[in-house]
């Protein structure tokens, strides 16, 4: 309890510091720094054996190499390569055993930036393998939540950040569009069946629909919409200008962002449920560093207002920051989950890492703009 008490303690002074000193978030140097302190911790607890709780190849750390791979875009150290390499070559450069899961195989998206790098073929020959038997397959079910639909479709909406990005990276990679192009088609499968366009919102899944919180509002997880606005993020970084349906993309992540930034805290966070802030009253640093990192890529890239978005993103890096223990350790991650569940200060995951690392890195690249 004691140990709660001063966590909250320094949480609060912290991000009070934050508020106060503001010239100490608004550049680029304090943001690599912290990174790099929350990347160490990271590394540092899995050298120990701490907290490897799942396979490797598991959407957990699938999501968190994702942001080794935007910090060691801005900061190269050999530390991050090594860190990645090795585990690509533990794994022998494969997915995970579920073919067709699309969290088994999210860690496709480290492979394919390792090999953009490295040009080692090995990096992407079984991701590459996997994908033409998802080209090929016809996915013609409905999304409706049935026993292992989620083997074979994308039927809950956190999908939309493993598996698409991850296909559409090989595109790039190898310059044959027909894995981005069975992304889009899959995308707007999904979107159609889980996008409520009235409230630009993600359901979870279809068991969603009807489910209602304690005080009678929809049920709109933060973290599964932090994965589709991530999603979109990552889809748009990867597609031609000129592909087809790209403006489709740019529609949907300027709706979602506009809702997004309208539901923020007022300490600069997202709760764990966006429309039941009260009954999960306190912050969510996953889903928090998601929507931060959505946010800041679309006014790097164009499509939102600086103007009107910087004071939404400072003030969730404001919120990360005070989430984040003297060590380096970030805390009020919502545990592994499919819906809105309270998270503490002791509370972290290696995805929240992986989120907070990627917010991070476009927050750097904005601030490098100056």
């Amino acid at each position: 309890m004691i140990k709660k008490v001063l966590g909250a303690i320094f949480s609060c002074c912290l991000y009070l510091n934050a508020v106060a000193n503001n010239h100490n978030i608004g550049n680029a140097d304090s943001v690599l720094k912290v990174m790099n302190k929350v990347a160490q911790w990271q590394m540092n607890e899995w050298k120990e054996g701490r907290i490897i709780k799942l396979p490797k190849t598991e959407w957990e750390n699938g999501a968190m190499y994702t942001g080794f791979i935007a910090l060691k875009k801005i900061d190269n150290l050999p530390a991050y390569d090594r860190f990645l390499y090795n585990i690509g070559e533990e794994l022998n450069w494969n997915t995970g055993p579920s073919r067709l899961f699309a969290d088994d195989y999210v860690i496709a998206q480290m492979y394919v930036a390792m090999y953009m790098e490295h040009r080692e073929r090995k990096m992407i020959a079984k991701w590459q393998s996997l994908a033409d038997t998802i080209v090929n397959k016809q996915f013609n079910e409905s999304l409706k939540v049935v026993p292992k639909i989620n083997h074979r479709e994308w039927a809950w909406c956190d999908a939309l950040f493993m598996g698409p990005p991850s296909m559409a990276m090989l595109s790039k990679a190898t310059g044959d569009l027909k894995y981005l192009k069975k992304a889009d088609s899959l995308w707007w499968k999904t979107s159609a069946y889980l996008y409520d366009k009235k409230e630009s919102l993600y359901y979870r899944d279809s068991r969603f629909f009807e489910r209602r919180e304690a005080n009678g509002q929809k049920v709109f997880w933060s973290r599964g919409n932090g994965w589709v606005l991530g999603g979109l993020a990552r889809m748009m970084d990867n597609m031609p200008n000129d592909f087809q349906s790209k403006s489709k993309y740019q529609t949907q992540f300027k709706q979602m962002a506009k809702k997004i930034a309208a539901l923020q805290q007022p300490d600069g966070s997202w709760h764990a449920s966006l429309y039941d802030p009260v009954t999960f009253n306190l912050k969510e640093s996953s889903g928090t560093a998601f929507f931060c990192y959505g946010i800041v890529w679309g006014i790097n890239n164009g499509l939102l207002s600086k103007k009107k978005y910087l004071p939404v993103v400072e003030k969730a890096w404001q919120a990360l920051l005070s989430s984040i223990h003297p060590d380096g350790k970030l805390g009020y991650v919502q545990p592994i989950g499919d819906k809105p569940v309270k998270a503490g200060y002791e509370s972290t995951d290696v995805y929240g890492v992986g989120a907070f690392l990627l917010a991070g890195s476009e927050l750097y690249k904005l601030y490098n703009q100056r």
